[in-house]
């Protein structure tokens, strides 16, 4: 994997680190529990942490660039523009019953991942010690649903002892061969199998879990856990729940996914989570296997480690993700709200604002094939492409709106080192770099801008480029697109291009650029004037 610009530079990755399971149920007591699910709940602890702010802005503070009144205060979650194929819930036609008679819908359990519900519904009272016993009992059971107290806290005060039974998994063991094949690979320290704990039980079979509005949180004295670590072979699906102050040694400061498990995540939030990993990450979310988030919230959290990845969500695997808002989290390394490493991710319709990392401040891209489309990136920051960054990867883009983002080094709007970078039908505007490239910067790259407008950008630093497009040593081609109204230092202000083929086809317009449109670009830009 490349990286550029003397910056910060992610680490190379070597072996995966072993994930620790806790195997075995050892909670005797904690069954023998269940059979007081059904008594009266308890009043809710106080929460350790104040709540943060979970609401959605009504209108950007970052809206000062200008365009502003044609374009909607709010580019966030439409549900309409979700793809068709979304795989839904299992449903049988005609409210047939197994043996053809029909029967209410309303009477069978609702179904789990799809697949229809094995057990009846476990309602669990508004009490911790209760929501560790009812996963326990699942677990047992092979899998089921719980419904958790409306709008109960609960609060977690200390990591679930579980004995540590677990194997690797299934890429741990390939990347274990790999290395005794090629030892010099083995870069990356084994996991201590210590930092790898949960406050609640391991998820090992098709659980569902209905928050309700409930909270889980973790106390404020307690030590470093994370909520659910889902192992090879579980499927958890999640609803309507707020993780607290998750807090992990390792990867996923709420929630760990890993290479052979499943996680549908929909309309939850993930707040003031952190994961310390040195360097992995996901300070919301690590998702090493299959995941699907839907109508949820990654606010506050971080990656924190030294070359800390995915402040919200670091995806290692296989990702979809709808509607969903990423707000004020943090990476060190890259990736402030969402990275993307080595992993295919498609996001649709989600909103990142206001996340801070090295490179990548809204959404990374690293050694990745990843898709964003009709999405908001705002506000964001970064040392390396303020809104998204891309490295040895590709990044689609359409019906983006990147505005007023910020990089202190290159890419005020987007960057892209050595990858593939279409973008389509999309507007940036009002980015600012104090390097080259207001509002793209594309070094060794193959750079597409299709349908596009790119106006009001800025490069302000003393020696600074590009201000709409920066591009060099690779290629560059412009179709039906608007550059207008970018200010750079230095000219040409359009577009600045160097070692590089550019192609601008007639139908694109680039005009009233500072200090000039293409003039002092290294290499000739035909059909642009001044």
């Amino acid at each position: 994997m490349s990286t550029y610009l003397g910056g910060r530079q992610p680490a190379r990755r070597g072996r995966r680190s072993h994930w620790s399971l806790a195997g075995g149920l050892a909670a005797g007591s904690l069954v023998a529990a269940v059979a007081g699910l059904g008594g009266a709940a308890a009043s809710p602890p106080d929460r350790p942490l104040p709540a943060p702010d979970l609401a959605r802005p009504a209108a950007l503070s970052t809206d000062q660039g200008p365009h502003r009144d044609s374009e909607p205060v709010d580019q966030g979650p439409h549900r309409d523009t979700e793809p068709a194929e979304r795989g839904g819930r299992w449903q049988r036609p005609d409210n047939a019953s197994p043996g053809g008679r029909n029967e209410d819908p309303s009477a069978r359990p609702p179904a789990a991942n799809g697949r229809p519900a094995r057990h009846k519904p476990v309602q669990v009272p508004c009490d911790s010690a209760r929501l560790i016993a009812a996963l326990v009992r699942v677990n047992a059971e092979g899998g089921g649903l719980l419904r958790l107290t409306e709008r109960c806290t609960y609060t977690l005060t200390h990591a679930f002892a579980q004995p540590d039974e677990y194997d690797g998994g299934i890429r741990d063991a390939r990347e274990a061969a790999d290395a005794a094949e090629n030892p010099g690979d083995a870069e990356a320290p084994p996991r201590n199998p210590a930092h790898d704990t949960a406050g609640l039980p391991v998820i090992y079979h098709a659980i569902t879990i209905e928050g309700s509005g409930a909270t889980i949180t973790r106390g404020a004295q307690a030590k470093d856990f994370r909520f659910f670590t889902v192992r090879d072979g579980g499927e958890l699906t999640l609803r309507d729940v707020t993780l607290l102050n998750g807090r992990s040694k390792a990867e996923g400061g709420a929630i760990h996914i890993v290479h052979g498990a499943t996680a549908v995540v929909e309309g939850v939030t993930v707040a003031n989570s952190t994961s310390l990993s040195a360097e992995g990450g996901g300070g919301g979310i690590f998702n090493d296997g299959n995941l699907r988030i839907s109508d949820s919230t990654l606010v506050g959290n971080r990656a924190a480690g030294a070359q800390g990845k995915g402040g919200g969500l670091l995806n290692g695997g296989v990702m979809t993700m709808y509607r969903t808002e990423f707000r004020r989290n943090s990476a060190v390394s890259y990736g402030g709200g969402l990275a993307n490493f080595r992993a295919a991710g498609d996001v649709y319709s989600s909103t990142f604002v206001r996340n801070n990392a090295g490179q990548g401040g809204g959404l990374a891209s690293f050694s990745a094939r990843t898709k964003v489309f009709d999405s908001l990136v705002a506000g964001n920051s970064a040392e390396t492409g303020g809104g998204l960054a891309n490295s040895d990867a590709v990044l689609v883009l359409g019906q983006l709106t990147v505005r007023d983002n910020l990089a202190t080094v290159a890419g005020g709007g987007i960057s892209s080192v050595q990858g593939l970078l279409p973008i389509d039908d999309s507007v940036i505007t009002g980015n600012i770099t104090r390097g080259n490239g207001g509002g793209v910067y594309a070094a060794k790259s193959n750079l597409l801008v299709r349908g596009t407008e790119v106006r009001g950008n800025e490069a302000v630093g003393k020696k600074s480029q590009g201000a709409g497009l920066f591009i060099t040593a690779g290629s560059g081609s412009v179709y039906r697109s608007l550059l207008v109204d970018n200010r750079s230092t230095v000219k040409a202000g359009g577009i600045l291009a160097e070692r590089a083929r550019i192609k601008i086809d007639d139908d694109s317009v680039i005009v009233e650029n500072g200090p000039t449109n293409c003039l002092g670009s290294k290499v000739l830009v035909a059909s642009c004037f001044r």
